[in-house]
């Protein structure tokens, strides 16, 4: 067995209405004055008010940053710094999905004054201290609440990310409640997203892959392919979006620890962009790329198949039931989120080779797959997406 290092939260809490004692575990934590990195949408969606109610009843100040977008700019997560260090907060809440939590992981961190954004893009390259920090997930699918790395768009299309162990929260506060309002797709789609960080994690070639994520990984997609059609097609089912946000969160931890590979690093450009969803591109790369790594990970595909889907464990011959796998999640793909071609979001063929160079760029990413992909790996996978 190979040396690994396991990063993990202080504390993880799941619990529907957990939200509701926000207030006495900030307390805890000795925070008195708070921002709460979120967007609009979480605002018109009316989830911000209980939060801000549980902390203000504790006598705790707080804030709100609420311009997060998809896909952040370097130009979020530097005015929402500005605005922590302008009110003197002493922590940061991120509330919301995978882009306000990310934005609130770096300004917890850049709000001591002891790094700069530019200077930390890359693995471990943070130097000093963060605020307290506590992240709580509206969507059951980017595993943000628990891993160390925040990615941030550079320039107009670039995804760059930032990458340590300061990064990991104090607190990870899973409340189902939070993600009853959730759109089917929305919950589709990032319900799949949290499959593909279980799968890449199980696959991943990098030097920290290690059995607890593996554990974790194989957790997650009982979990999630046990639920994740019950809480697209029955949003209110608080059993299934409370398994939904568990398995992704067990996602999450897996790969924050053995980190994922071609499907993000080929789904970037797409978000980059076209700034379709970060689940949605992953559900559109996915099969495509297992295809493509087959060769190189049929014995772990075939491991994992009857997790998802437990009528497969009948498929005896590894191959087939690789294969197999690959099959039944194209096809929860279709069912779920109906358009899963590139051409069915308006990108053109002749953009694919711009995809593909771009793809490149991923390279944290791609030294992790289990095969090694070139560009004109990448362009023929994309081919096949389109």
């Amino acid at each position: 067995m190979n040396s690994f290092t396991f990063n993990a939260p202080k504390q993880i809490i799941c619990e529907p209405n957990s939200a509701a004692r926000l207030g006495s575990l900030c307390l805890g934590l000795s925070i008195k004055r708070v921002l709460i990195v979120t967007d609009q949408g979480i605002i018109k969606a009316g989830l911000l008010t209980g939060v801000i109610n549980s902390i203000t009843q504790a006598g705790i100040s707080v804030s709100v940053f609420d311009e997060v977008l998809a896909d952040p700019a370097e130009s979020i997560v530097l005015a929402a710094t500005e605005q922590a260090i302008a009110e003197n907060v002493d922590a940061v809440i991120g509330l919301g999905g995978g882009s306000s939590m990310d934005v609130a992981k770096l300004v917890a961190l850049l709000a001591k004054g002891e790094e700069q954004l530019s200077e930390i893009y890359g693995v471990n390259l943070v130097k000093g201290q963060r605020l307290p920090l506590i992240q709580i997930p509206t969507t059951a699918g980017t595993g943000s609440e628990v891993t160390t790395v925040a990615i941030i768009t550079v320039g107009e299309t670039e995804k760059k990310g930032v990458v340590s162990a300061q990064l990991m929260p104090d607190i990870a506060l899973l409340d189902a409640d939070l993600t009853i309002g959730l759109p089917p797709m929305v919950t589709a789609t990032t319900g799949i997203d949290a499959m593909v960080h279980a799968i890449e994690a199980f696959t991943s070639r990098s030097p920290n892959h290690n059995p607890v994520s593996d554990a974790l990984a194989k957790d997650a997609l009982v979990m999630l392919g046990a639920n994740i059609e019950t809480a697209v097609n029955e949003g209110s089912n608080i059993n299934a979006r409370s398994n939904m946000l568990l398995g992704s969160m067990l996602a999450g931890q897996a790969f924050a620890n053995s980190p994922v590979a071609a499907v993000h690093a080929l789904a970037y450009p797409l978000g980059g962009i076209y700034h379709l969803s970060h689940g949605l591109t992953n559900a559109l790369i996915l099969p495509h790329v297992m295809r493509f790594n087959q060769q190189a990970c049929a014995e772990q595909y075939a491991i994992l198949a009857p997790l998802v889907f437990p009528q497969l464990a009948k498929i005896t011959d590894e191959i087939t039931r690789s294969s197999a796998f690959i099959d039944k999640l194209s096809e929860l793909n279709t069912l779920l989120v109906k358009k899963v071609r590139l051409r069915d979001y308006g990108i053109e063929q002749a953009a694919l080779p711009l995809l593909a160079s771009e793809a490149m760029k991923q390279t944290r990413l791609l030294v992790n797959n289990p095969r090694e992909v070139n560009e004109a790996d990448a362009l023929m996978i994309y081919q096949a997406a389109w």
